[in-house]
């Protein structure tokens, strides 16, 4: 499974692209929505800013995927949601908006998933490299 420097570098890569491009490009992976999650770190109670794609939307919410390439662990963010779920979300280079983030229900997981890995098979695979089921979360405007 990648390493924590394997996947900020690829974040800071990700994020030079759209800067020396000016946003043009960048915010489309895939046939999948680029977004910009800031969380605040559980530990730290700063704010933590990543690059996610969201293979699809349900309704108001985007729905990213916690799967950290297959790995045994869960990823940074997913932790810091889990533990504060106001989050803030920026859609390809918009502002900043407050959101809730709410980890998929067993049964919103069970309609979901099927949805996310028949349209991006990577996901499956990063399934079947661990014992953990890997969540979805749903990012959902605040009220």
């Amino acid at each position: 499974m990648p390493p924590d420097i394997a996947l900020k570098a690829m974040n800071a890569i990700h994020r030079a692209i759209l800067r020396v491009s000016r946003g043009r490009l960048g915010w489309q992976v895939a046939d999948m929505t680029v977004l910009e999650l800031v969380t605040t770190g559980r530990r730290t109670g700063t704010p933590r800013a990543v690059m996610l794609t969201s293979p699809l939307t349900d309704a108001e919410a985007y729905v990213v995927v916690a799967s950290r390439g297959g790995d045994d662990h869960h990823p940074a963010w997913f932790l810091n949601l889990r533990d504060k779920p106001q989050v803030e979300v920026s859609v390809a280079g918009g502002p900043r908006l407050p959101m809730v983030a709410s980890i998929a229900t067993p049964d919103e997981r069970a309609r979901l998933w099927p949805q996310v890995t028949s349209r991006y098979r990577n996901y499956a695979a990063y399934q079947k490299r661990t014992t953990r089921e890997i969540p979805l979360v749903l990012l959902r405007p605040s009220t």
